[in-house]
């Protein structure tokens, strides 16, 4: 049994893809540049919203000031829309309202800016009882680095091989791997089981459902 499990947020615990990109659009409508169709984001999505903003621009566009410009009214619309069409994936909250019945840890370790995630959890699962929700934050480096799982496990007092760490992409196969965490790679999130079974997954699940076997 694991005593602690360590959620991915965007793409894993929650659907915010639409969101997401009609809140970048609206920043790139008002800079003057183009818009993207939602399909693009799977890709941009992952490393934070730096990241975000760096592959949603024109390549020739990309200097920290256009991000900024993006950066600003994105938050604007974000902020206030970012749940208008994001949802939990089926069978999320059951898979929660279960290990905390069982006594298992839950935490969330984003790449999502640290308001932004604890806002969606708050607002998605006020029932849930989480031992720490870490999103992006200054001076922390973003996932793949593996500081903010450090810390979930440090504030969970639990050693890493009693951990599972879940996520939809290769970033958090390679967090996982470099926290020595052991890793299930979800498959109904934005990327696909290639990208997952290529980075290095320990285990694939098609079900949240099916994350109680390896945790129980």
């Amino acid at each position: 049994m694991k005593e602690l499990v360590i959620f991915d947020l965007d793409g894993t615990l929650l659907n915010t893809i639409a969101d997401l990109a009609i809140s970048t659009n609206y920043a790139l409508r008002r800079c003057g540049f183009p818009e993207h169709r939602e399909e693009e984001y799977f890709h941009f999505v992952g490393n934070g919203i730096t990241k975000l903003f760096e592959r949603a621009l024109p390549e020739e566009c990309r200097s920290s000031d256009n991000v900024s410009r993006v950066r600003s009214y994105f938050l604007e619309y974000y902020s206030v829309h970012n749940t208008d069409y994001t949802r939990p994936y089926d069978k999320v909250e059951e898979l929660l309202s279960v290990l905390n019945s069982h006594g298992v840890k839950i935490a969330v370790a984003s790449n999502k800016y640290q308001a932004g995630t604890q806002k969606l959890i708050q607002y998605f699962f006020p029932g849930i009882d989480f031992v720490s929700v870490l999103g992006q934050r200054d001076g922390i480096p973003v996932k793949p680095a593996p500081d903010i799982v450090y810390e979930i496990l440090s504030k969970s007092g639990v050693e890493a091989e009693k951990a599972l760490y879940v996520g939809d992409s290769d970033v958090d196969m390679f967090t996982a791997k470099a926290a020595g965490v052991e890793s299930v790679g979800v498959t109904w999130g934005f990327r696909s089981r290639e990208e997952l079974i290529e980075a290095g997954a320990c285990h694939l699940v098609d079900s949240p459902i099916e994350i109680l076997r390896l945790s129980l």
